[in-house]
């Protein structure tokens, strides 16, 4: 009887190690490590380059690890099922295996057509789960006994020796530049297996010992966060890697006693909390994919389509808003394809109430731009930060106050707003209140006070339509955290969730 080739397909799990379906799939006998790059999938609005820079670092990462144990990462370029049948058509009999994908409403097309491709060929398809995602949860009730059940499972370790199903010839890694994947988009974070070590290590070791501090200051968040969201949503590490690894170096600095290992330890606990919360968000799109594309709450649609302004949204994405903060965080956003979770919830906040720009309309922008755009992370925070979810608190953040909480002497904005760089921080806020404003910086594109009293009238007319309480109910029982909340807070819940944006 002929054996199976065991084709491991690898898609948002860039790694050898806590890598189940490799694992399985190399017991099982000869196996055939397959990454396709999918053209179709790159000429999405929510694709850019900025993500295949990240991905290239992370396939060259791979292959050397595959090199190491005697075998080799095949890469094709093309549509996945013909990919997958032309191997099924080389090797007769194929078996295959990968991690469940949440992804966006295109992967999730994509993976029910190499289903249905597996029913007709009368292929084994073995999918094992990911990042504490449960795939057909029956109630969300459990979800979170679940979730940390799996990150308590002995972390599967990185086959020593690999065997090749046959001598194969991959294509070539498309180069960084490869027009397939967009325009030049500044710089990107590294990403690769031994990067994201690193990174983690200098996080535990060290650099979260100002987590907290400085988690909403946009000029040192960007040392004192974990930088692993990337790692995360491209799967050179694994959730349960990092918070056991987490949980391994809390309980080595609960043996000090000295200030700064308690106040390591304290900001690292708030880091699980954080990657929790996380999952919690991803857990949403795998229940309801639709969030991509329609409002959780049915009551806010066609509430900003008939309003979209062009001319609003190219000053917000390119950053000249006449806003400082907003303008520095978008500008900076371009340049590094990170900010931190504040910034971004003030962007998509600023962009929905003050500019009153459909989510649908703003999100795609602002995933080419993330290196760590995660489509679950993503659409479930735009949907929350633009009040359509219907059971989170509507945040409307004043751009100004913004500023000088978490700016005040308006270095970062001096950083990217060039414009202002001479500008005091008397007026460094509010440019537009000085005597004789900077002529290269225009002023506000719209009123503060205005806008805020507009969105706050529209928000509320959907708000008391006679249905919306048992809509809300709705989107709770499915959606909602299952966490415990204060009786008397009731919108305490969305708290923690504002801080799932970024890691």
């Amino acid at each position: 009887m002929q054996q199976a080739v065991n084709i491991v397909w690898f898609k948002r799990d860039l790694r050898l190690h806590d890598h189940v379906p490799l694992a399985n799939a190399a017991a099982r006998g000869p196996i055939l490590p397959l990454y396709i790059v999918e053209p179709d999938y790159w000429a999405l609005p929510d694709s850019s380059r900025r993500h295949w820079q990240f991905i290239h670092d992370c396939l060259g990462d791979l292959q050397r690890e595959f090199k190491a144990r005697g075998a080799q990462l095949v890469l094709r370029i093309g549509n996945a099922v013909e990919m997958l049948e032309a191997h099924r058509q080389k090797f007769g009999k194929v078996t295959l295996w990968s991690h469940e994908e949440t992804g966006n409403g295109w992967t999730f097309a994509r993976d029910k057509q190499v289903l249905d491709w597996c029913i007709a060929h009368e292929i084994e398809w073995h999918e094992a789960p990911a990042n504490g995602v449960v795939r057909r949860l029956k109630s969300r009730n459990g979800w979170s006994a679940i979730r940390d059940r799996r990150m308590a499972e002995p972390i599967t370790p990185a086959p020593p020796h690999l065997i090749m199903a046959a001598d194969i010839t991959s294509e070539p890694r498309p180069a960084k530049d490869h027009p397939m994947f967009g325009e030049a988009i500044g710089s990107v974070q590294s990403g690769g297996r031994a990067e994201g070590m690193r990174v983690l290590s200098s996080f535990l070791q060290e650099r979260a010992g100002k987590y907290m501090l400085t988690i909403s200051k946009p000029g040192t968040s960007a040392r004192h966060c974990s930088r692993l969201s990337a790692h995360i949503a491209f799967g050179t590490l694994s959730v349960r890697e990092i918070e056991q690894a987490t949980k391994a170096r809390m309980a080595d600095l609960a043996t000090h006693t000295d200030d700064a290992s308690k106040s390591l330890r304290k900001n690292l606990g708030v880091f699980l909390s954080r990657l929790a919360w996380r999952c919690h968000f991803v857990q949403k799109l795998e229940q309801q994919p639709q969030i991509e594309f329609r409002c959780m709450h049915s009551a806010f649609e066609g509430m900003r389509e008939p309003h979209f302004r062009q001319d609003y949204f190219d000053a917000w994405a390119s950053g000249h808003t006449g806003y400082p903060l907003i303008d520095a965080a978008m500008r900076s956003l371009h340049a590094n394809g990170w900010i931190t979770f504040r910034m971004r919830a003030m962007l998509v906040s600023f962009a929905s109430y003050h500019l009153w720009l459909d989510w649908r309309k703003t999100a795609p922008h602002m995933a080419r731009l993330f290196t760590d755009y995660e489509p679950g992370i993503h659409f479930s925070q735009f949907q929350m930060q633009s009040g359509v979810t219907g059971i989170n608190a509507v945040r409307m953040y004043n751009p100004v106050k913004q500023s000088l909480d978490h700016d005040p002497d308006g270095r970062f904005i001096r950083r990217y707003v060039t414009e202002l760089k001479d500008v005091s921080a008397q007026w460094i806020h509010e440019p537009w209140r000085m005597p004789e404003p900077p002529p290269a910086y225009h002023a506000p594109i719209v009123d503060h006070d205005t806008a805020i009293k507009f969105a706050r009238e529209q928000i509320s007319a959907c708000r008391k339509a006679p249905e919306f309480r048992e809509g809300a109910r709705s989107v709770n029982q499915k959606l909602g955290s299952r966490a415990k909340q204060p009786k008397r807070k009731p919108v305490a819940k969305t708290s923690k969730a504002q801080l799932s944006f970024d890691l």
